[in-house]
């Protein structure tokens, strides 16, 4: 957090000479296109917005797809983004750790700030994982829940309506269009591992536990909700005990962190090694592929049965 500083004073000058020229160009936009600004944190915030606003807005991303959102802060610039937003989208305080900070720093009276994770109970971070005492106390990933992911949708779509009411039955329709497809995931999910022949499945990142819950497995994390951080030689050994004796045959990495660690307990135990994306972003090979959030979704599906169905 002690990156932040710098870019929270080059902002702090940067606001008084740049609040004539932003308040011109906030009264265009809801003058001439009519269209909302709204900015989002990282893909999956993107994904919902985008799909909710649908071509009421402009949406912008924040945290660039392909970049690791727990080590990103923002610039000077992004902070400014914020600033001339008409709403600003984030996940919870847990994930995007620096966005209570910058919210301070800034002036919020005419800027709708969405929360999408509110109002949804949390689960501890231990109930995830034996998790690192410096970071999040929960844990945030509720996107990877299609159950979940819905609550979200609702919660920005109450919030656009609030901001721009003319659009109302434009965000409701939105909304509900892809909650169904959300459901119809929710249904392929549900079909699929209602089948498994397997409960446990190994991550490298502890970022499935409420998809784990949501279906009734059980996510054996590596590490814990930080993605960079490794295990103890201790707790790597307890893990190759506890994974030989369960007969694991897949350990999951993600795509945008080393998968150093994952390999590592695989040796040890005769497994291979597979993708298992936390959605936090889109890959380069995503993007070239054509995927969004359903696609990935449907592709961790495919990717955790050969744990849970072998």
């Amino acid at each position: 957090m002690k990156r932040l500083l710098i870019p929270l004073i080059i902002f702090l000058l940067m606001v008084s000479g740049c609040s004539n020229a932003a308040s011109t160009n906030s009264e265009k936009t809801s003058e001439g296109s009519k269209k909302l600004n709204i900015v989002t944190t990282f893909y999956p915030m993107y994904y919902f917005a985008k799909k909710v606003a649908g071509d009421s807005a402009n949406v912008e991303l924040l945290i660039p797809n392909g970049v690791e959102p727990h080590d990103w802060e923002p610039t000077a610039k992004d902070m400014a983004k914020i600033q001339d937003a008409d709403v600003f989208i984030y996940n919870s305080q847990y994930f995007e750790l620096w966005a209570e900070k910058v919210l301070k720093s800034i002036d919020t009276s005419k800027l709708k700030v969405v929360e999408a994770s509110s109002g949804i109970k949390l689960m501890d971070a231990l109930e995830s994982a034996d998790e690192e005492k410096n970071t999040a106390s929960k844990d945030p990933h509720v996107w990877l829940s299609p159950v979940l992911a819905q609550q979200e949708v609702n919660t920005i779509a109450k919030a656009l309506e609030q901001v721009a009411p003319k659009n109302k039955d434009q965000f409701q329709k939105n909304a509900e269009a892809l909650n169904s497809e959300l459901a119809d995931l929710d249904r392929l999910y549900k079909e699929t591992i209602d089948k498994a022949k397997k409960k446990e499945f190994v991550t490298q990142h502890a970022a499935f536990g409420y998809l784990a819950k949501q279906y009734g497995l059980t996510q054996i994390p590596i590490a814990g909700l930080s993605p960079d951080v490794e295990p103890t030689l201790g707790k790597l050994a307890e893990l190759t005990e506890l994974t030989k004796k369960k007969n694991i045959k897949v350990v999951y990495f993600e795509a945008m962190t080393s998968s150093k660690v994952a390999e590592t307990l695989a040796k040890e135990i005769g497994a291979k090694t597979e993708v298992l994306s936390p959605l936090e972003g889109l890959t380069k090979e995503e993007q070239q592929q054509g995927l969004d959030y359903m696609g990935v979704m449907k592709k961790n599906l495919d990717s955790l049965k050969l744990s849970i169905m072998d």
